[in-house]
Formats: C-alpha cells, structure tokens, sequence
C-alpha cells in the first residue's frame, strides 16, 4: 500500500473519530434527559390517555378550526359563545368513560385557538365560567378525574384568534384583512396576557401532571412565547409537569436531528405513528406520544361519522406502545356537553380488550425483534407479548426468540398454555421458534390476541 494512501486512511480515521467525539452528549444535555426520563416515567408507562376539545366551537359544530376555516370575525364568532351552555356536562361520567377504556391519563382544552376560556379566568371576561353559572368546567374536570386515580393534563393555546394584541399572522381568521393587519398589536402586553394565563392554570388548580401547548409555527416559536421564561414559572409551581414539545418547531429536516430541549419533554407527532422507536442524535430513546382523533375531527362535527373501529384503535395503541410511544386519543364532546354516544361505545369495546389484556400495554415498550408479518410484540422486562393482529395460516413464527431461552408460553387473556416447537416442515434454521395457536387462520380475539412468553432471567 502507497504511503499517500496509508495517510489517508489515517487522517479519514482520524476525522471519524473527531466526528464521533463531537457526537457525544454536553453535560447540560445529558442532565437534562435524566431529568426528562425521571419525569416521564410514569407517562411512559401509561401509554393510553384521552384527549378532550370541547369549546364553544361545538355549537356550530364544525370542528374547533370554524373561526379560522370560515374567517369568522370575532362579532360574528360571538353567537356561538352566547349560545354555548353545556348543561349536559358530567365530569364524572367522561372520567369513568375514559377509566372504562384503560385510559390512564387525560388532557383537557383549557383555552383553545379561538381564545375562548374553558376556566375561570381572571384575566378576561371571554370565559364559559361567566355563563355557566359561575361554574369552572376546569376544576370539575380535573376533581372528577383525580378521583378515577386518573393523571390530568391541561391544553393551553399560544395562538388566541380573540385577544386584541395577537396579529393576524398564520392560520389567524383575519390573516387576508389588510385593514386589520394595520391595527396596532402589543406582543408585549399579549405575552403578560398568555404568561398570566399559564400561571392561574399551574398555580390555582392543585398538581397538574401535563402542559400540552400548542402550537409554533414560523418565527412564533421558542423565546417568541418567551418560552424559556414560561417554562422557568410552570416549574416553579409544578416542578414535576410535564411539558410537550410545541413551544418549539421542528427544526432541521433529519429525524437524526432531534434534540430534547429544556422547553419540553416528549414529542407529539399528530394523526401519525413514526415507522420506528424516536431517537435523538445520540441514539437515546425519546418520549413521544401520537394524537389521533376518533373520528375525523377534534372538536365536535355533527356531520363527522366517520368514526375508527375498535379493532384499529387497539391496533394503533399497540402500534405506539411498540415503538415506546403513547396515544392520546380524542373526544370531541357536543354543545350540551356529552361525549358522543360512538365515543362512549367504542372505548368501551376498547376496555374489554384492555380488561384482558392491559398487562401487555401498561409499563411496557419496544421489544428488540424484527416485525412479524402477522402483527407486533411488545416487552416488559423478560417477558415478551405477542400480539397476533392478522390472519395467518398455520403456525405462528416467532423470529427471532430462542425456544431453550422460554420458561413460559400461555394466551393472556386466559393463562392457558401453548405449545411450540423450533421446527417446522422444513423450515428449521436457528432462531425459529413456531407457536401452535390451531388450525383457524383467524385470531381467537377478534382485535388482537396477545400471546405472554416469559424468557428465562
């Protein structure tokens, strides 16, 4: 080999290792994702919650997005506020809705887009507490959901459609008005405005588990909402919260880009499951959580029956739990203030799978085996869960589990054993190991059949 050559393997392996060591974490950053896992640790494994919006958008009933879709003004937005009086509402019952569907959290709009507030705000008079008797849909919603033994969240929105100081910039209903982008916008005062805010939620209303913020979008982003502040104060008050990551955008293009920030905890993709577990730069495991809707809407939409099954919302929560994220499902509750009545029976078909099945949900995460193509697994410590969601025809292969390594194999939702074998016809390469689960191509569980192997410690 040439010296010239031998020279520039050298100096190609040493820029490979500067690169490498340029990888490595800052002491800052490491601090602050123990800090973030300590935190997340029981949200990690949760992994079911229920998402709530419910506003005064639910009177004309076509989403929460109304105001800006239509280019409502706020004069003309003001009938639906007027009209909104939710005299349905039961804390209670949607606690017990959300309890019957294993769900173990919840998060509630406080104050969506529309700038419309769902508590007892003593900063503005634009809140349901005025017309509701006095009464503050927060704290009965947080009271009743404690009292499930269930973790609260609250959504606060960074963007308000209604106060006098916010620009019409981004999705604002009067972003095309020329007259109105004249007006003169006090960001400052709206800062003291939005920061007030966050602090009656965290200071007044007992623990509060999560902060689910919404949304960064161009340059309103990060120390724009005067993030770094904001955040300084919630923990201040909730030293334990836990916050999303839309005090952000996105930044970058590479999913190997990703960072843990100070400003939130966990990321929060919507109406999509990543391909994979979430890694940051330094291929550590990243808190995440999906939002999906149960029909097409987040808000209430009376002509949205386009409602998902059971069976994919069962699928989908294992999906999530697969790939160590979470689902926060949404409801969307009408005017009167009751959960649709498809709501409430597809979560409770969701409870009885997860009556029987929970334990392979619950606390658990990625395991370290390819996907199979007739469905997912899911881990706990040394026991693995098989979840046969497809048809298949004979038996199960369970790629990648050595039979000698098995103490135990039983069908969850009963405890009864099930026999396997390492070879089967003629496939026999190490590795294999086939599950008898009968001659049936169809799972015995009409969602998903969730098969318990314990492995040896």
């Amino acid at each position: 080999m040439k010296k010239s050559t031998i020279l520039f393997f050298m100096l190609l392996t040493l820029s490979f290792s500067q690169i490498v060591a340029q990888e490595e974490p800052s002491k800052e950053y490491a601090d602050n994702y123990k800090k973030v896992m300590e935190r997340t640790q029981w949200w990690r494994e949760a992994r079911f919650g229920m998402f709530i919006h419910f506003g005064a958008y639910a009177v004309p009933a076509r989403g929460e997005w109304v105001k800006s879709n239509e280019r409502l003004t706020t004069e003309t937005y003001q009938k639906y506020v007027d009209e909104f009086n939710p005299k349905d509402f039961d804390a209670k019952a949607w606690a017990k809705t959300a309890k019957v569907a294993g769900m173990k959290y919840a998060v509630l709009t406080a104050k969506h887009h529309d700038g419309f507030c769902m508590f007892d705000s003593k900063l503005t008079d634009y809140k349901l507490s005025k017309n509701f008797g006095g009464r503050d849909l927060v704290r009965e919603f947080l009271d009743a959901f404690r009292a499930e033994g269930l973790k609260v969240g609250l959504y606060y929105s960074l963007i308000d459609w209604h106060h006098p100081d916010y620009p019409n910039v981004g999705n604002h209903p009067q972003r095309d008005y020329k007259e109105y982008g004249k007006r003169t916008f006090n960001w400052d005062n709206y800062l003291k405005y939005m920061h007030g805010q966050v602090e009656e939620l965290v200071k007044n209303y007992g623990k509060i588990d999560i902060m689910w913020f919404d949304y960064s979008f161009d340059d309103y982003s990060g120390e724009k909402w005067g993030a770094t502040e904001l955040v300084s104060m919630i923990r201040k008050y909730q030293p334990d919260i836990i916050l999303d990551n839309r005090l952000s955008a996105y930044e970058g293009t590479s999913s190997r880009q990703r960072m843990l920030k100070p400003i939130g905890d966990f990321e929060s993709p919507e109406q999509i499951i990543p391909d994979a577990p979430l890694i940051d730069k330094y291929n550590n495991t990243l808190p995440w959580e999906t939002c999906i809707t149960l029909n097409g809407s987040w808000g209430y939409t009376e002509q949205d029956h386009n409602w998902k099954s059971p069976e994919l919302i069962v699928q989908t929560l294992v999906n999530c739990v697969s790939k160590n994220g979470n689902l926060l499902l949404n409801v969307g509750p009408d005017a009167r203030g009751k959960i649709p009545q498809e709501s409430v029976d597809i979560l409770s078909e969701v409870g009885k799978w997860m009556g029987l099945n929970s334990e392979s949900v619950y606390g658990c995460g990625a395991a370290n085996l390819p996907k199979p193509d007739w469905g997912r697994y899911t881990q706990k410590g040394n026991k693995i869960y098989a979840h046969w969601m497809n048809p298949n025809m004979g038996q199960l292969n369970t790629k990648g589990i050595e039979s000698d390594q098995v103490k135990n194999m039983y069908l969850l939702k009963s405890g009864g054993e099930l026999l396997y074998q390492k070879a089967r016809w003629l496939n026999s390469e190490p590795g294999n190991l086939f599950i008898t689960v009968g001659s049936s191509p169809q799972k015995p569980f009409e969602y998903d059949t969730v098969i318990g192997i314990e492995m040896k410690k």
